[in-house]
């Protein structure tokens, strides 16, 4: 008996013992959160606050963007509290975009699709191009829609040719007559395309097909003597596909043997065409040195 009132008596000290520091830790724990204070308001508070912060950079928007006079912003607002669309307020959300619209027409896209024609003089019929747009929305085109799209797609095509050519003609003019005289030359041997092409070195390797890959170094030079590119000035070969490449080197590429260094001429219809690529104008004639090093595995 008296063994187990001495186990009672140490079992209600350690849980004493257990009690207190459970308080400790409780009132530590209370103590902490009390010092993580938050500056916080009240839910309605915050809800109008959150409502204004909204608002941000919304005044330029509605100017900016939408084109809305600020004398009128009483009727913004009157606007504002139709929450229900009624008739009356879809009606009103349909004129105010075709107003949108008809803004956007006059500003934008007549502006931009003159730009496409001739690129300093507006030349489209204003008056017709606004009434193809609006017969067109309205469902009444005297033409279908198809047919409007060819007919846009290949006048398009035609005023890009006209312009191009105006800018950079005499560029293929004087290519043509370049390669021309350049094919007199008894060194020069010109294929069924027009590339032409003089032998500098005679290989005696593999002549690669246009699936394969070959390193080679190359200099590339316009008509007037300018360097464009050159792997030599990077002392660093080239590696890329024969069928990579614009067509006047994959086809001068899979006719030499390896070991070659031959010089290539390029009509511009064998190399970038229309396409101004780096320091290469549109319809610009090109030279190459091209030494064959090696076809690669």
């Amino acid at each position: 008996m008296k063994y187990l009132k001495y186990i009672s008596l140490a079992l209600a000290l350690l849980l004493c013992v257990n009690v207190n520091a459970e308080k400790r830790k409780n009132k530590k724990a209370k103590k902490a959160v009390v010092e993580e204070k938050v500056d916080t308001v009240p839910m309605r508070d915050f809800s109008y606050a959150f409502g204004i912060a909204q608002t941000n950079g919304l005044m330029n928007y509605l100017v900016q963007r939408m084109g809305i006079d600020t004398t009128y912003m009483a009727d913004f607002l009157q606007g504002f509290e139709y929450v229900e669309a009624t008739p009356e307020v879809l009606k009103l959300k349909a004129w105010v975009a075709g107003t949108e619209i008809r803004q956007q027409l006059e500003n934008q896209i007549l502006p931009q699709a003159n730009r496409q024609v001739n690129d300093s003089v507006d030349c489209i019929d204003r008056a017709l191009f606004v009434d193809g747009f609006r017969s067109a929305i309205a469902g009444t085109p005297r033409i279908p829609e198809d047919s409007a799209q060819a007919v846009t797609a290949r006048q398009l095509a035609y005023y890009h040719k006209v312009k191009m050519e105006a800018k950079y003609g005499q560029n293929r003019i004087d290519g043509e007559n370049f390669l021309r005289e350049n094919a007199k030359k008894d060194s020069v041997k010109t294929t069924p395309s027009g590339l032409q092409y003089k032998i500098l070195t005679a290989g005696t390797g593999a002549i690669p097909t246009a699936t394969q890959k070959v390193k080679v170094n190359y200099e590339g030079r316009l008509i007037n003597g300018t360097v464009f590119d050159s792997s030599y000035q990077r002392k660093q070969p080239a590696t890329f596909g024969c069928n990579q490449v614009i067509k006047g080197w994959t086809e001068a590429l899979t006719m030499m043997p390896v070991g070659s260094k031959w010089e290539v001429y390029i009509p511009q219809e064998l190399g970038y065409g229309e396409r101004e690529a780096g320091k290469i104008p549109p319809f610009s004639a090109l030279i190459f040195t091209v030494e064959l090093l090696e076809i690669v595995p």
